[in-house]
């Protein structure tokens, strides 16, 4: 499996803080932003996978959500983690 506890143990080590922090907003973007990118790879293989298509329109708008609101809260936050992710907005 793609993400399994060790991947998820990294990615919230490496962007929440610490491995136990998984209620930081940067850590649930990174683990949104690994998802994504999973699921695309697989649509380009399964251009008829409808089911994966709209599983990712939600986690791109919780994603999204999330932005906002780091945006709302924090803009510094908010600037580190969409250049640390290369994201575009």
């Amino acid at each position: 499996m793609y993400l399994n506890t060790e991947v998820k143990k990294e990615i919230f080590k490496k962007h929440g803080g610490s491995e136990t922090n998984t209620g930081s907003a940067e850590g649930q973007i990174a683990l949104f932003s690994h998802r994504i990118s999973h699921l695309t790879g697989h649509l380009k293989n399964n251009k008829k996978d409808f089911g994966t298509q709209r599983s990712l329109q939600l986690l791109v708008g919780k994603r999204r959500s999330l932005l906002d609101y780091l945006k709302r809260k924090d803009i510094e936050r908010y600037r580190a983690i969409v250049k640390e992710l290369g994201l575009r907005r």
